[in-house]
């Protein structure tokens, strides 16, 4: 059975939901949000170079990523030097490189606006199908060595001392986003990646502290702005990657709402309690007889 393309996006936007979600807590716990913003820009100029070349934009997208967060793996070692330094250089030259390549090669039948806001109310299924395996990858890779992330991301000093290589956690990390990164670049673009990847996760984390329920939000949160934004662009008119896109931030918007309303209410409902407390008791009458 063939699907429409208004319901192939809809499965495509609920599976970069899931996804995003699931990536983005990591991102946000380990703080990871300015390398994940070079990492999108990083996988543009492998988008155009595949489209010169006639390859899967995809392939082209990966390779350049991974070559690019070596890149700035080995930069934030430099000593002096820390990854948001490397993150920005990086993410200049993946732009100015994307933009060289493009300018050299004005015959692309390709436009700038489909690399960098994504094309998915034409994704082809091929797509969808990669973006589920990567889905598939990274519910293996939490299952697999989900406490290793997380005792790495909240105590980087136990997690040496108990015997294991920092390194090995930041590969694992670090080659999830990038897989996310480039895997949902052909349907929402290499630059508005970052608000499927960073909005669900922040949003989770604004309202729960618990782990596994930041994961479980996540993936909710992301479904529903993608479902959200598709819906948007569907009946008004809008580029369907820039939607999703601000759905995601709605979403983050209310969120925080949610966070500042229940922080109120405690703290008023704490500051009722104090008051009650203080008021002096009555003073005990004594009778005598």
């Amino acid at each position: 059975m063939t699907m429409d393309y208004f319901t192939t996006a809809m499965v495509c936007g609920v599976l970069i939901g899931v996804l995003c979600g699931l990536v983005g807590v990591l991102v946000v716990l380990r703080r990871r949000a300015f390398f994940t913003v070079a990492l999108t820009h990083a996988t543009f100029p492998g988008g155009v170079l595949a489209a010169i070349l006639g390859v899967n934009v995809v392939l082209g997208a990966g390779v350049m990523g991974l070559a690019l967060m070596a890149l700035m793996v080995w930069l934030s070692r430099i000593h002096r030097q820390g990854s948001q330094v490397a993150a920005g250089v990086v993410l200049s030259l993946g732009y100015a490189l994307g933009m060289l390549l493009l300018s050299l090669n004005p015959w692309l039948p390709v436009k700038v606006d489909s690399f960098l806001a994504g094309h998915i109310l034409a994704i082809p299924v091929s797509n969808v199908v990669i973006i589920a395996v990567v889905l598939g990858v990274t519910v293996l890779a939490y299952v697999a060595y989900g406490k290793e992330l997380l005792f790495s991301t909240f105590d980087r000093r136990g997690f040496v001392a108990s015997g294991h290589r920092e390194s090995s956690a930041d590969v694992v990390a670090l080659g999830l986003i990038t897989l996310t990164v480039v895997a949902v670049m052909p349907a929402i673009g290499s630059i508005l990646a970052i608000a499927m990847i960073a909005a669900p996760a922040a949003s989770a984390r604004l309202l729960t502290k618990r782990v596994g329920r930041m994961l479980v939000i996540a993936c909710l949160l992301g479904a529903v702005a993608a479902v959200g934004g598709l819906v948007i662009s569907r009946y008004l008119g809008f580029a369907a990657g820039g939607a999703i896109a601000i759905a995601a931030t709605l979403v983050f918007l209310i969120s925080l709402a949610i966070r500042t309303i229940r922080s109120r209410s405690v703290a008023s409902s704490g500051g009722a309690r104090g008051r009650v407390s203080a008021i002096p008791a009555p003073p005990v009458e004594v009778t005598a007889r």
